[in-house]
């Protein structure tokens, strides 16, 4: 690999042959489109599930918090957030003990919403599951939640 200006073909090779990234970043793909497609027909797609979800606390979280724990950065969850808010599905508001921090909530459309699209997620979660594991593991033995409140 002695010339700048021509990296051999080989070397593309090699790294679509072994490089654990690319191979995890074509799964994590292919696994989202399967995950997409089952929340569609709630409106949903993966992230805003994975998104949703976090919000799903007893306290409001904080977007750093939320944004640390979907290894996001806060420009991008804030980007994330505005169309579930435009949904009224998550409410952002100014946090009482820090006026320079924001909560994030759940609406009960929100919860609604979250409250359907749990069994559309463990149904798809299972599907693939069993793809990758040729079997269903005894470990996943979901069952749908009972509303609260």
């Amino acid at each position: 690999m002695s010339n700048p200006d021509h990296l051999p073909f080989a070397v593309t090779r090699e790294v679509r042959d072994i490089c654990l990234c690319f191979h995890l970043q074509r799964a994590s793909r292919a696994v989202a489109r399967r995950f997409d497609a089952a929340l569609r027909p709630l409106g949903l797609t993966n992230g805003q599930f994975s998104l949703l979800i976090s919000l799903n606390r007893a306290e409001a979280p904080s977007i750093g918090s939320v944004s640390a724990l979907l290894a996001m950065d806060r420009t991008t969850l804030t980007a994330n957030l505005k169309p579930l808010e435009r949904r009224g599905l998550v409410k952002v508001t100014v946090d009482d003990a820090d006026k320079r921090s924001h909560r994030l909530t759940l609406t009960a459309a929100g919860r609604a919403l979250l409250f359907a699209a749990v069994p559309v997620w463990k149904q798809a979660h299972l599907a693939i599951d069993r793809l990758l594991t040729g079997s269903v593991r005894a470990s996943h033995s979901f069952q749908h939640p009972r509303p609260v409140g």
